[in-house]
């Protein structure tokens, strides 16, 4: 294996080891609401890639920006944000294993968005696999009483904000800072009312609690530099492979630290869901493999 190849393994595995820890991480916030832990990963993580920005001496690239860059961005910072809150509202209130069945089915969402957006012609193998979750839907929804909100809204968040960022022509560290500076100026005006009215937990509940709440927005902003690091280095089966980690962590955490119930539909819903991502994963490695003997031959 390469050196560089070697880096962007680890640069893949620190991301996914990150987000994977995130259900361990955000019950230390409380009693913090979601919304307020919202704010505080908004406003923290802006000041870390402000910082970040500032070292790597990239602050000037905001100059270079068009207005169709910017408008992207916006869309961007939109979606990631109510990506971040719809997570930390099922973290911190018993839905772990509903977040992790969302990034679960976040790869066959992207699929099924270049189909609908982009009108991408999909083989047999991905008809199939998304067939199959759909399948695995309508099985989760009877099993609960009502679609799987949570994991369908983590899923078309971050399924929408992927395809936004695939467009966007500006370094992905200054992207992160734009995205985060742009719905700063919300968070920190929503904190200033929540504060006011006696109902923020920044002051009142100590220096460890203060500490934990800057923490919050850096480990948001780290693991998105990790993965554009290993994005630059690593094969993109290579990327969607490790990509499985963190919800196999985080269905691991709701499981057996969390005891969320899981039934014997939920478990078919989730076999279902794992048997559509070994259909679309084997065709795209299969294709990677195609395409590579295509390039030597050729």
């Amino acid at each position: 294996m390469s050196e560089n190849r070697r880096a962007g393994l680890l640069f893949g595995l620190g991301a996914y080891l990150c987000w994977g820890i995130f259900p361990a991480f955000f019950p230390l916030l409380k009693p913090a609401g979601a919304a307020e832990i919202l704010a505080h990963r908004i406003v923290w993580s802006f000041v870390f890639m402000l910082i970040v920005l500032a070292v790597m001496r990239r602050l000037g690239d905001l100059r270079a920006l068009g207005r169709r860059t910017w408008a992207q961005l916006a869309l961007a910072s939109a979606l990631i944000a109510a990506n971040w809150g719809i997570y930390v509202y099922a973290v911190n209130n018993g839905h772990v294993v509903d977040a992790a069945l969302g990034y679960f089915i976040n790869p066959l969402v992207t699929v099924a968005l270049g189909l609908v957006i982009f009108r991408e012609r999909l083989n047999p193998a991905q008809w199939a696999a998304l067939g199959t979750a759909l399948v695995a839907v309508a099985v989760l929804t009877v099993e609960v009483g009502a679609p799987p909100y949570i994991g369908l809204g983590l899923a078309l968040t971050f399924g929408l904000y992927g395809l936004v960022k695939k467009v966007v022509a500006a370094d992905p560290r200054v992207s992160v800072g734009v995205e985060a500076g742009l719905a700063t100026p919300v968070a920190v005006g929503y904190l200033v009312v929540l504060q006011t009215a006696g109902h923020g937990t920044l002051v009142g509940y100590g220096g460890g609690h203060v500490a934990l709440l800057v923490l919050a927005g850096v480990i948001t902003a780290l693991p998105l530099l990790l993965f554009a690091a290993a994005a630059h280095r690593l094969p993109m089966v290579s990327l969607g492979l490790l990509f499985y980690l963190t919800p196999v962590m985080q269905l691991s955490w709701g499981v057996l630290v969390g005891h969320e119930p899981m039934s014997a539909m939920r478990w078919l819903g989730f076999g279902l869901i794992w048997t559509a991502l070994a259909v679309f994963t084997l065709d795209a490695i299969r294709r990677g493999r195609a395409d590579r003997l295509h390039k030597v031959s050729s």
